[in-house]
């Protein structure tokens, strides 16, 4: 449903199968990403006739095909999540039931999903498909009929999934935690959106949407697998030749730049025994020079669950976790590095009883505090949390959905694909002290955002919990 950027990096494509195909599209907010040489293993590029920048990989792999569009601008234009429902319900050329047969014939995969930054259509086929999957990824965004009774009937579908994600702490509390975090911008609006939208959204909103941001400059192809690159530019001309290479409204087209707000959502609930909390910092972008450092950090962290007996608790490898775990003060946590365009969100979130709630701020913030300082943490810290991300990285090659999505994010933002080498090389280069650096960029006396839910009468106040209250304790 997210896929807010958490992805550590580029991945590489492992060979999964002899057969498959992937192919992906993806829309940026801002302008083209021009002609990409072939800066990867088995990869070249070129521009379609219709502006479109296409991005093939050749691999003899199964994978699947991607398209994706912005839904971060604007509190006028709605429509981003709702447009990906009803793109599946039926077109000028195929009835909904029509379009679902021939799917499940094919033995091929049909979905979506909604992001912070983009839309992303994928289907996962056979070689032999391809032309078929790329005709009926082009069909179901440019021929959407949006008849009326389907969108009133996909209201009640859209309300019901937010009741469900809701259900989810997880979701629910980053969701508050942005909402904190960019208070004043479209990053603190959730996917979904609010509910007045739902209930409210016309067919024109949704057309109106797709004018403003389905066009060319703003797609980018990537194909992923058995995919014969020749074939896949043709189809991409074939069938994006006409789209249109500005929006065809007058609504904002670029995002709302975002601005990382200080504050705190509190949501008390006397159904929830237990107290979930999120603090988050403001973080790196995809270009930051940070980025990768912070990557490091957020693995050196680490992760914690007491009902996993595999977590480690008191014998982790993580000093957070040994922490954390030394009483019953706090039953989880998880640590959350996600990027954007312009901007990041660092933090913890953490799952504890109320009663636990000070110590367990106190214990994460004092160990946070302390990482910026010399003898906080081991050069083997870092040398094992260098060793299991660059294991992330290459493990998330070996799904070929990653890879096409990886592609499409990698071009849109460095307007390049970054080899698995680059990549692997940038994270040893990280140093010791470049994680104490970063630590003392984002962390040391830095506010934060903070998001809670549940039973948190023994949350301390927002100026208790700042970072800045636990530097004595951290020398």
């Amino acid at each position: 449903r997210r896929g807010d950027g958490d992805a550590a990096g580029a991945a590489g494509v492992a060979r999964a199968a002899e057969r498959g195909a992937a192919v992906g599209v993806v829309v940026s907010d801002g302008g083209g990403p021009g002609v990409h040489g072939g800066d990867a293993a088995g990869e070249r590029a070129a521009r379609g006739d219709g502006g479109v920048a296409l991005r093939v990989r050749d691999d003899d792999a199964g994978g699947v095909d991607r398209r994706g569009e912005p839904v971060r601008g604007g509190v006028e234009q709605r429509g981003g999540d709702f447009f990906e429902h009803m793109a599946f319900k039926g077109t000028k050329k195929r009835a909904q039931q029509a379009l679902e047969v021939m799917i499940e014939d094919m033995g091929a995969h049909l979905n979506a999903y909604t992001s912070r930054e983009q839309t992303v259509y994928y289907a996962k086929l056979f070689r032999k498909d391809g032309a078929v999957g790329m005709e009926v990824l082009a069909d179901i965004l440019q021929n959407s009929l949006l008849n009326l009774s389907a969108i009133e009937r996909e209201r009640d579908v859209i309300l019901r999934e937010m009741e469900e994600v809701n259900k989810q702490h997880e979701e629910l509390i980053l969701d508050l935690l942005h909402a904190a975090a960019y208070r004043e911008g479209g990053l603190g609006r959730t996917i979904l959106g609010p509910i007045g939208n739902i209930k409210t959204i016309a067919r024109r909103d949704l057309e109106d949407y797709v004018k403003t941001h389905y066009t060319a400059p703003r797609m980018i192809v990537a194909a992923a697998g058995a995919v014969d690159h020749d074939e896949i530019v043709a189809l991409s001309e074939a069938h994006f030749r006409d789209q249109p290479q500005s929006s065809q409204t007058t609504f904002a087209v670029d995002f709302d730049p975002a601005k990382f707000t200080p504050t705190e959502v509190r949501q008390p609930s006397l159904e929830e025994p237990l107290a979930h909390v999120a603090l988050g910092f403001a973080g790196a972008d995809w270009n930051s020079e940070y980025a990768v450092a912070l990557m490091v950090l957020q693995t050196m962290l680490g992760h914690w669950d007491r009902l996993n007996p595999t977590s480690g608790g008191t014998a982790s490898p993580y000093k957070l976790a040994r922490a954390l775990a030394a009483d019953d003060a706090c039953y989880s946590y998880l640590t959350f590095n996600t990027c954007y365009k312009d901007a990041g969100l660092f933090g913890i979130y953490l799952v504890a009883p109320d009663q636990g709630l000070p110590l367990t701020i106190t214990r994460l913030q004092t160990y946070l505090a302390s990482l910026a300082h010399p003898g906080s943490f081991e050069d083997d810290d870092v040398a094992r949390a260098k060793a299991q991300l660059k294991a992330n990285i290459i493990s998330q090659g070996t799904d070929l959905a990653s890879v096409c999505e990886e592609i499409g994010r990698q071009i849109l933002t460095y307007n390049r694909r970054m080899t698995l080498l680059e990549v692997m090389a940038r994270v040893d280069a990280v140093s010791p002290d470049d994680v104490r650096a970063t630590a003392a960029r984002f962390l040391a006396d830095k506010d934060h955002a903070l998001a809670a839910y549940g039973s948190i009468s023994h949350l301390p106040a927002y100026d208790r919990c700042h970072i800045r209250n636990y530097h004595s304790s951290s020398r």
